[in-house]
């Protein structure tokens, strides 16, 4: 254990909380792809298929932590797991947030073109996210991160003179 927190930068115990989150949520989408690739009513190999899964996905997100270490300015390791984690519930939160508003605004497929609907979806969706991207930043502890990643997405899009 200590080794594990000192190659996470660790310093206080409640930081563990990330890293067990992390390994919470990429066994339970593992086990929700395999799942849904293998179809089948064999436990056995749903479970099977969801460990090969969750190690691919393990090095591979490793693999992003390393890519991204010297591109984003953190001062512990632990953090990246914590900043994952807000991308993940941010996405999943802002579709949850997107449909009863498209709903609550009359908009169905049935009338509207289907093109229009998705696109409508997308734009609603996307403006929710980015609230929720530095509310749910700031719940983790990642206020600064996410703020000043809003501003440059921002920028991007040309809506800088929003910003001052």
């Amino acid at each position: 254990m200590k080794k594990f927190k000192e190659h996470w930068n660790i310093k206080q115990n409640w930081q563990l909380l990330f890293p067990f989150l992390g390994l919470l949520v990429l066994t339970y989408s593992s086990y929700k792809l395999a799942n849904a690739l293998i179809n089948n009513s064999n436990i056995s190999w749903v479970i099977l298929f969801a460990i090969v899964i969750f190690f691919v996905l393990l090095k591979f997100t490793l693999f992003l932590f390393k890519k991204l270490e010297s591109k984003w300015d953190l001062q512990y390791k632990w953090e990246f797991i914590s900043i994952f984690l807000v991308f993940a519930v941010t996405g999943t939160s802002s579709i949850f947030i997107a449909r009863p508003i498209i709903k609550l605004i009359g908009i169905t497929k049935e009338n509207l073109n289907l093109f229009a609907y998705w696109f409508l979806y997308i734009i609603i969706g996307f403006i929710f996210y980015q609230i929720l991207l530095v509310l749910i930043g700031w719940l983790f502890g990642q206020f600064k991160f996410f703020w000043k990643f809003e501003k440059k997405m921002l920028c991007r899009l040309g809506l800088k003179r929003f910003l001052d």
